[in-house]
């Protein structure tokens, strides 16, 4: 009772509401000796002005100013752009899967068939076009496992780009059919970069504690 009527007596002294009613607080205090003198004490002392500057700034300044809460704020804002960094090359990964998609999704019911290619070949290029499109959703949805993806990914678009240039250059194959190949070279370049952003810290990975505080 003795520690409830003083933090309620603090209270009133402040000009703050003390949540007890003002007959509750003198009445305890009336028959209270311990109570009494602790008033009496607390009335000696130093109370705030109404209107004077607080110490709020300048208290918080110079805890940002401290090396080691610095230094956390700094890993936490790197973080931050890290992931967001992280989120968009997950979004870029999603959107070139879905392109190779729409482009190979027509070529394997026959609504379009290139005239560089029969319908057994186009379709068989289309089937393969679309299992690394679903693959490429699969890295989009659990990044986690890009840096799998990566080899597969480097070599598939390598090869592209080199028979595609070749084909090109000895006049087999037409420009538009081959630049559907550019997407599988987007995606390798974007995988790489999402595996990149992964091992950096941009999944998620907490910045560190402060020093000191429990592990």
């Amino acid at each position: 009772m003795c520690e409830d009527v003083r933090v309620a007596m603090s209270a009133r002294l402040d000009g703050e509401d003390p949540g007890r009613a003002p007959a509750e607080i003198d009445g305890h205090v009336a028959g209270c000796v311990a109570c009494t003198a602790w008033l009496a004490e607390a009335r000696r002392l130093p109370r705030p002005v109404p209107g004077a500057p607080g110490l709020t700034g300048r208290i918080m300044a110079a805890v940002a100013a401290d090396p080691v809460i610095a230094a956390d704020a700094a890993r936490r804002r790197a973080a931050a752009e890290a992931h967001g960094r992280y989120q968009v090359l997950r979004i870029a990964v999603a959107a070139a899967a879905v392109v190779q998609l729409a482009l190979a999704l027509p070529v394997l019911i026959g609504a379009f068939l290139s005239s560089e290619l029969g319908p057994h070949a186009g379709r068989e290029m289309a089937s393969f076009d679309i299992a690394v499109a679903v693959g490429f959703l699969a890295v989009a949805y659990r990044p986690a496992r890009a840096r799998a993806f990566v080899p597969v990914a480097i070599v598939l678009a390598a090869c592209l780009a080199i028979t595609s240039g070749v084909d090109i250059a000895r006049g087999v194959a037409g420009f538009p059919h081959e630049i559907a190949h550019l997407v599988a070279v987007i995606q390798a370049g974007l995988l790489w970069a999402l595996s990149r952003a992964g091992s950096d810290g941009g999944g998620g990975v907490r910045p560190a504690r402060v020093a000191g505080t429990q592990r």
